[in-house]
């Protein structure tokens, strides 16, 4: 009997996990092929575009669906189900276009011309703000990357490491170091003489997210095209960056089914009944029960309340980060629960746990890290009256 996802609420969300799941199964056919050579899964994002899929986060008033963010999260985790990599990559596009409809960050007109791009052409976008020197831009190191004024405009030159999906963008985000201003600015770049690729990204896990190196070598962007500067914002909790743990506990999940279907059939010449039967192979699918469900149950609540209460949405930025630690860290336990089970084999490059096993580790080094997690929620109950 096929499990019931009870984080489905109705027939909206029944029908859009339906169409997904029919993507997330294509992936997982070319999944190995483009870990094995760490190659950008080109045919993927094609399907997606034909699917209407990065048009699913676009306001409607431009002609997209205007999911909720509960919504963007289960799509999400349903299409890591198939191919994890793809579904981190087109994750950031997917959760950047929902946070700027809240946050209002681009100039008038501009975001609405991007998003009726988005709708009819299928385009794409990431911001890019890693750098080597720099480390994890969360830890608010100042980019190395700048911008130099010049007529009509700005000189932007750096480099930027972590730029997932750059093999497939035609224009992204870059942050650069304004210094007549003494601030950092973001900026609307567009692929154009001065950018490159460099082909860097050879990882043990996630290999297919084209996350290389992008190089600006003062590249000209109009004066139109600064979305903002960085000490001034309209904050909506960052509730977009839960596309990260859907991402992983889609994994996770792929790896509990694996496990489960195995232990199901798999009988030894040693035993009378298959391995699903002994009780510590019981034991240890219960264990990956329990922390699926536990990490799911987090990671929705706190979508839900999210979009049910607006004005509660920075309050609930500890909420929104301890699901991403909580999920992270619970898909490596299932996967490496789920490997336990299967046993030798399960090491084999012809089955999928040992992938899925490399690309679980990718979590616990996307944001926000664990040790800020734990130092904001420690925060606020030493700031409790």
């Amino acid at each position: 009997m096929k499990g019931i996802d009870y984080f489905v609420r109705n027939e909206k969300e029944a029908a859009l996990v339906a169409s997904v799941d029919q993507l997330a199964e294509a992936f997982a056919s070319r999944a190995a092929k483009h870990d094995l050579e760490g190659s950008f899964p080109f045919e993927n994002i094609a399907d997606l575009k034909e699917a209407g899929y990065l048009k699913l986060t676009v306001p409607q008033k431009y002609g997209g669906d205007e999911i909720s963010l509960y919504e963007m999260v289960l799509v999400q985790e349903r299409l890591a189900r198939g191919d994890g990599s793809t579904a981190l990559a087109v994750g950031w596009h997917l959760g950047l276009v929902h946070h700027y409809r809240h946050t209002e960050d681009w100039p008038e007109g501009m975001f609405e011309r991007f998003c009726r791009k988005v709708v009819a052409e299928g385009a794409m976008i990431n911001h890019f703000s890693s750098e080597r020197k720099t480390g994890s831009p969360t830890r608010g190191g100042r980019p190395g990357t700048v911008a130099e004024k010049t007529e009509g405009g700005w000189l932007i030159t750096g480099r930027k490491i972590y730029s997932t999906l750059s093999p497939v963008l035609d224009q992204f985000i870059v942050s650069a170091y304004m210094a007549e201003e003494d601030e950092v600015g973001l900026f609307f770049v567009r692929k154009q003489e001065g950018v490159s690729i460099e082909e860097t990204w050879n990882t043990l896990g996630m290999r297919a997210t084209g996350s290389h190196d992008v190089v600006l070598d003062h590249v000209f962007v109009p004066s139109n095209v600064l979305l903002r500067k960085k000490t001034i914002t309209k904050s909506d909790g960052d509730g977009w960056l839960l596309h990260i743990p859907a991402c992983y506990l889609g994994i996770a999940y792929a790896a509990r089914d694996f496990a489960v279907n195995y232990a199901r059939n798999y009988r030894p010449n040693s035993l009378s009944v298959p391995i699903a039967e002994l009780p510590h192979i019981e034991s240890q699918i219960g264990v990956m029960e329990e922390k699926l469900i536990t990490a799911r149950t987090l990671l929705y609540s706190v979508a839900d309340r999210w979009d049910k209460h607006p004005d509660k949405r920075i309050a609930l930025q500890p909420e929104r980060s301890l699901a991403k630690k909580v999920a992270t860290n619970a898909a490596l336990e299932i996967v490496d629960m789920a490997m336990r089970i299967v046993g030798g084999a399960s090491l084999s490059r012809s089955l999928p746990l040992e992938r899925w096993y490399r690309d679980v580790r990718a979590g616990l080094h996307n944001p926000p890290m664990d040790d800020s997690v734990l130092k904001l929620l420690a925060k606020r109950a030493l700031l409790e009256d």
